[in-house]
């Protein structure tokens, strides 16, 4: 019998690669607050939800009884939120989706954020030491990173109350081939008049965002663990550390970056899960592939 995987905010940037590559070996219960126009779509099986209502949110999950709940589904920035809005939306959904995942005895992947390390602060901070791993102090500064870090406790609790594997992923800034954000900040660098950037011109692809759920799905061990999820280099095609020393006049003083490298290291995920990201903006950023979707 085909194993049923459940993904919320499947018609968001990311939710969609991820259901289209999970129905290809599960069954997927799509969860998102619409409906897409068109919703026979094989192997999967749309349903309209607000995550911060317990309610139904319960009764889909354990209704349909996954192996595996995947949690994309959050106001992804502050951006365009008030901050309180942000962190009651995603701290909510976030215990509520995982909650009814661990009452169901699935096991979780859910996507919280880089940014809960302290870089983006207004006037970003230069990390303790380079490169960054999961052990570096956290050091929200608005509602947005304070929610992921909320998501991140209700992650350890849910594992500890109901003995299900709870991968918790912090990922960069996501790219979408063919249409990267990050390429006119690249054209535009120069050691002379750089500034300080918040996620330290890292980046990861969709791909490998993908291919991480995947590893995850398949590898993780019990309990919760946390990982970072990157590409496998910076984005601007210069040494890591002159960039950031050009950006913020001075480096760590541990720092072992070498080359392009990003200042994040996967190195957790590659050792536990045997994930690696192979998807560099050298090429992807003109790649012509089609993004999923679901609204024909």
């Amino acid at each position: 019998m085909t194993e049923t995987i459940v993904v919320t905010g499947a018609l968001g940037g990311a939710g969609k690669w991820i259901v289209d590559r999970l129905r290809a070996d599960y069954e997927v219960l799509a969860l998102d607050q619409r409906l897409p126009t068109t919703t026979g779509i094989e192997d999967v099986s749309f349903q309209k939800v607000d995550l911060t209502q317990q309610g139904p949110v319960w009764e889909m999950i354990l209704d349909a009884d996954p192996s595996t709940v995947v949690h994309f589904g959050n106001i992804p920035h502050q951006e365009n939120h008030a901050g309180g809005e942000v962190y009651e939306n995603n701290a909510v959904s976030t215990f509520h989706v995982l909650e009814a995942a661990g009452r169901a005895g699935a096991d979780i992947v859910w996507a919280s954020s880089e940014t809960v390390y302290g870089t983006h602060w207004p006037e970003p901070k230069l990390p303790e030491y380079l490169p960054v791993d999961e052990e570096h102090p956290v050091a929200p500064w608005n509602g947005y990173e304070t929610s992921k870090l909320a998501g991140e406790a209700a992650a350890k609790r849910i594992a500890n109350a109901f003995d299900v594997s709870v991968t918790t992923m912090r990922p960069t800034w996501i790219q979408y081939p063919g249409r990267y954000q990050i390429t006119p900040i690249r054209k535009s660098f120069d050691f002379e008049s750089a500034g300080r950037f918040g996620n330290l011109w890292s980046y990861v692809d969709i791909r490998d965002v993908v291919s991480f759920v995947e590893a995850a799905i398949d590898e993780a061990p019990a309990g919760h663990e946390v990982y970072n999820v990157f590409g496998p280099d910076n984005f601007l095609g210069v040494d890591t550390a002159d960039a950031i020393e050009a950006g913020y006049d001075s480096l760590p003083e541990e720092c072992w970056l070498e080359d392009d490298e990003p200042a994040y290291t996967n190195a957790k995920a590659t050792a536990t899960l045997g994930w690696e990201p192979e998807q560099s903006w050298k090429t992807a950023e003109d790649e012509d592939i089609s993004a999923p979707s679901f609204d024909v």
